[in-house]
Parts: C-alpha cells; structure tokens; sequence
C-alpha cells in the first residue's frame, strides 16, 4: 500500500513539534523583557509583536490574570503559561514519558478528564466565588494539561528507532 505522506516527512514533525512546543515556552518570559527595555532592535521589535499577536489569538490576556515581568505584562495569563510550560516539559521529557499509543480512546479520555480536572477546578471556584486564585495557583493547575495534550500529540507521532538514526 502507498503512503500519502513519506515516513521521512512524518518522523520529522515529532522533532518539529517539540522544537516549537520548547520555544514557544521559552518567548513567553522572553518577551516582557524586551518588551520593558527603552530601544528594541527592530527584529527584537517584530518578534515581540509576533508573539503578542499570537498570544491575543489564543488567550483572553487580561492584565489582572496575567503575569507581569520586568513591568511587562506576559502574552498569556498565567493559566495559559503553566498549560505551555506543562507542554514543554512533557516534549523534553517525551523520550522517557508515558505512551497514549495503544491506548483505547475511553482510557484516553479518561486520562485527559483526570489532567483537566485541577483546571476545572480552579475554573469553578472562580465562577461561583468570583474569586480569581493566585497566579500561581492558576498556572499550576495549567500544568497537567499542558503536559497531557502534549504526550498525547507526542505519542500519536511516528519516532525514528536507533537503528534508523544509525549510518550503515
């Protein structure tokens, strides 16, 4: 049977993936700081611009649920930046990490529910109390998802074998 997409070309989105995963973690923080500073390169500019722009697509920003360094505010808020720091941590780690493949697709949602669950949480206690938990707390809770999502992206990616990394 022919494949539509060559294997060479799918062993290199896990790489790619993790790459990503890994930099966007690393800009997150990066960012305020240059972001703060009086005279930015015009690549640092266009970069810290970038970054803002993807961060408003993906998460509300609000400045009171946000992280601010270096007396700048951080793309993401603070729920988002543990669920991108989860999500890092978990493609450094994939190598050692738990596999999903395999896994029948009750047990993975069940595994996604449990690591959603501390989110959740946090979400209700916030709608019912009006109450907003430390950034912390909201980061910390992001975490496990973060991580989650991740492995499950990670595992259902093929990875090249030692032998095939191996010159003949």
């Amino acid at each position: 049977m022919r494949e539509s997409v060559p294997s060479g070309v799918l062993t290199m989105l896990r790489p790619a993936f993790v790459a990503a995963t890994v930099t966007w973690a690393l800009l997150l923080p990066l960012v305020p700081f240059v972001a703060s500073r009086p005279h930015a390169p015009p690549i640092a500019a266009a970069l810290l611009i970038a970054v803002y722009a993807i961060g408003s697509a993906i998460c509300h920003q609000l400045p009171e649920r946000s992280y601010h360094l270096w007396t700048a505010q951080m793309p993401v808020c603070a729920r988002c930046a543990g669920i991108y720091a989860g999500a890092a941590i978990a493609a450094i780690l994939s190598s050692a990490g738990h596999r999903f493949r395999g896994a029948g697709a009750g047990r993975v949602r069940a595994i996604l529910l449990l690591a959603a669950l501390p989110t959740l949480a946090t979400l209700a206690y916030e709608w019912t109390t009006g109450d907003m938990p430390a950034h912390w707390i909201r980061a910390a809770t992001g975490v496990p998802l973060g991580a989650t999502v991740a492995s499950m992206i990670l595992s259902s990616m093929p990875h090249r074998t030692r032998a095939e990394n191996q010159v003949n």
